[in-house]
């Protein structure tokens, strides 16, 4: 970013307390990045849809269109990363967030020092993922490309997976978790190890949020999702995907 001769990214924050937008502002644009603010929906709606940013940090309550619709509509046509920031803490409302496609999910109040770094891990988690995704392409050999399992099919190129040979769309972070765990199949994971590897986010990271999203691999993969066979829970260790 700054002092590399690489364009700084660009940063929509959509925050309708101008006090607390500020205050972000300023320690993004100290940390390298180009910040600009939206305080309300639908200004934040049109200018996330119809401008090149490269990561939204929303906030859920905002007059207009709230955060969920924000992020509904920017992911039906954007794969870029966007954070959640809210002062509900319940899980209920991480489990619709992540269902629409958010990559984080912040509770006020939370230290600045973690917004940066949740911000640089994710614009980084991002950037592999898209050099990753062309170099899939430049390579030969479907087979390569897919990882097939009797009931399950997980194409990495396209992004896609079929169970029992439907399509069943999974979010950003849903597709990142399945692929590293059917890469590594019968392997036992920490929670921990999870966490960082997928979101990028070590000392910084909320273990509910796999928790989470791996009960909605879960709904959407498994034969029986109250007793999944696909990915078992190892008690006081993690997680290891069955093959």
């Amino acid at each position: 970013m700054s002092g590399t001769g690489e364009t700084a990214k660009r940063i929509l924050i959509i925050e309708d307390d101008p006090v607390i937008s500020e205050v972000q502002k300023d320690f993004l644009e100290a940390g390298g990045f180009q910040v600009e603010v939206a305080a309300n929906g639908d200004e934040g709606l049109r200018r996330a849809i119809g401008e090149p940013f490269d990561l939204l940090l929303l906030d859920l309550m905002l007059p207009g269109l709230d955060g969920y619709e924000i992020c509904r509509q920017v992911r039906e046509v954007k794969e870029i990363p966007i954070l959640m920031v809210s002062a509900k803490k319940e899980e209920i409302d991480k489990i619709r967030g992540f269902g629409l496609g958010a990559d984080d999910y912040l509770i006020k109040p939370f230290g600045v020092g973690e917004l940066v770094a949740r911000v640089k891990a994710h614009l980084a988690r991002y950037e592999r993922l898209t050099q990753s995704g062309a170099a899939a392409d430049a390579e030969a050999g479907n087979a390569s490309a897919r990882i097939q399992m009797p009931n399950l099919i997980i194409d990495k190129r396209s992004r896609q997976v079929f169970v029992a040979g439907k399509e069943t769309p999974l979010t950003t972070k849903e597709f990142d978790l399945l692929l590293y765990m059917a890469s590594h199949p019968n392997r036992v994971f920490r929670k921990e190890e999870l966490f960082e590897r997928v979101w990028g986010l070590d000392s910084y990271g909320d273990l509910a949020t796999l928790t989470v999203h791996v009960s909605r691999l879960r709904e959407k993969i498994e034969r029986d999702p109250s007793k999944p066979q696909q990915i078992e829970t190892i008690w006081g260790v993690g997680y290891r995907f069955n093959l």
